[in-house]
């Protein structure tokens, strides 16, 4: 079927290379018109860099672009725009203080003949939009009130509105629940109808195989091959995508310690409350125990992370370290009790871009690597180098720019940054978001080293199949409060959703 339809894009022999590394080393994508195409590789195979060089945001050293019977090489964004590729980001690229309506015509203001703004005129076309994806929205209200999958398929109609021939959708449902990632699956299949063509990168693999027809395969910058989603299962597009046996990677689960209930309580919640979404919740953390948090979005996962952190206070409660009842006036109080955080938005919340792998990894303990105000650099090196090494993150050197890694690797940075302060209790909340199949194992396995070493970890993740494969126990959230637990054997997939389904059932 897919044969029948006419080409509209494609990309052959695409090369590139950053300062003597070769990012892509002949890749080749084709897409057809109207078709849902999936993009899969690890973190670091090239799929951004690709998608950067279709849309003008790098030029290639080699290769050839076809588009809509043409060949084209973008100079921007906004020349790949003109002619229909829009591009929807995991990071939402809105104005939060705008209104749905001023976000979905920015840069392509509907005006009247005076050159003012037709505001009747737009309110009007963008309800008018919407409504062709059954989206009822109020378009006058900030767009930032809305939820991140209403403000994605915002995005998307709005692309559509501006005559898109290819969507490209890139990690768009890494931030979203099920329930939000099932309606922005209507919506691409509405583009589908719409014969708009959409490449899809996600790390979702049950997404892959929801909706897409055909998948691009990239390793280590190169062309890996090209399938039919229904003529290739799941284990062998993991081992095309990872270079590795497929069954070794999903068939992983930790190895229980039966006596850890025994353990000493590191860390205690008792009937803490925060004035928001924490409604009295209570629960104990053991010595070297890796214990789950679940529930739905909006349950209250990360608001008990903050809680524990000092990044919100606690109105109400206690939340006690060793026996010791504790209130944490800031972050820095938290580091003092051994404590530290590996934050869900680890772009926005945890790394600094601009500065060095060593820098970043480093951040906690400069006070104890400084004489007289001056970084022991010697040190600093060799501390950094000690974890890249034992946390196998690939890069060239610690001086290179944390921004060039890939997500999995930035996230194994963030917590050495945690280890090398020597805590009792790591707090990882959404620890593989927006991580390749191969590098979230490899983000597990250094979770159960952690805990084998006695550290406590709380660990916050909507993969319910991680939380099943990596803890010792579970207790499930609703509402700011805790409504079950499971414990080593009883935790599976199944177990969870049927704990939170009844939860929500009563």
């Amino acid at each position: 079927m897919n044969e029948e339809k006419p080409v509209l894009l494609e990309m052959k022999g695409i090369c590139k290379s950053f300062i003597g590394v070769n990012a892509l080393k002949g890749v080749k994508l084709v897409v057809r018109e109207g078709e849902i195409h999936a993009l899969e590789g690890e973190n670091g195979a090239g799929k951004s860099v690709l998608i950067k060089i279709l849309t003008g945001v790098y030029t290639k050293d080699a290769g050839t672009i076809m588009y809509d019977g043409k060949e084209v090489d973008f100079a921007s964004p906004a020349q790949a725009q003109d002619v229909g590729i829009h591009t929807i980001y995991q990071e939402l690229n809105s104005i939060p203080s705008l209104s749905v309506a001023e976000n979905m015509f920015l840069g392509n203001e509907i005006k009247k003949k005076n050159g003012m703004i037709d505001w009747s005129a737009t309110y009007h076309r963008a309800e008018e939009i919407l409504k062709g994806f059954n989206l009822e929205i109020d378009v006058r209200r900030p767009i930032s009130s809305l939820s991140t999958a209403m403000q994605q398929m915002v995005s998307i109609a709005a692309s559509v509105s501006q005559d898109a021939k290819l969507v490209i959708m890139d990690e768009a449902t890494s931030s979203l629940d099920e329930k939000e990632v099932q309606l922005l699956m209507e919506i691409v299949r509405q583009l589908k109808k719409k014969k708009v063509a959409v490449i899809f990168i996600t790390h979702r693999l049950n997404e892959v195989y929801e909706i897409c027809e055909r998948v691009t395969i990239i390793k280590d910058g190169e062309y890996m091959g090209d399938y039919d989603v229904d003529k290739l299962d799941k284990l062998s597009l993991i081992s095309k995508m990872v270079g590795r046996d497929a069954p070794t990677i999903v068939s992983y689960r930790k190895e229980f310690n039966t006596d850890i209930e025994k353990n000493e309580t590191i860390c205690e919640f008792t009937n803490v409350k925060d004035g928001n979404r924490l409604h009295g919740i209570s629960f104990k953390l053991r010595k070297g125990e890796v214990l789950g948090l679940a529930g739905l979005l909006g349950s209250g996962r990360t608001e008990v992370a903050n809680a524990m952190f000092g990044n919100n206070k606690i109105t109400s409660g206690e939340l006690s370290i060793k026996g010791n009842n504790v209130k944490f006036r800031s972050v820095r109080d938290a580091l003092d009790q051994k404590m530290v955080l590996c934050p869900e938005e680890r772009k926005k919340d945890a790394i600094f871009p601009d500065m060095s792998i060593k820098d970043n990894i480093t951040m906690t303990i400069l006070k104890q690597i400084s004489k007289f105000g001056f970084i022991n650099m010697k040190k600093q090196e060799e501390i950094a180098n000690e974890y890249v090494k034992t946390l196998k993150v690939k890069t060239p050197h610690t001086k290179q720019k944390i921004k060039f890694l890939s997500g999995g690797n930035q996230q194994k940075c963030i917590i050495a940054r945690g280890l090398c302060s020597e805590p009792d209790i790591v707090i990882l909340d959404e620890p593989t978001r927006g991580i390749d199949v191969g590098a979230k194992m490899e983000i597990e396995l250094l979770i159960q080293d952690i805990a084998q070493k006695g550290i406590s970890i709380v660990m916050i993740s909507s993969i319910l199949e991680e939380l099943a494969r990596d803890c010792d126990r579970v207790i499930i959230i609703r509402e700011g409060k805790e409504v079950g637990e499971l414990l080593h054997e009883e935790i599976t997939e199944a177990s969870i959703i049927r704990q939170i389904s009844e939860a929500h059932a009563q």
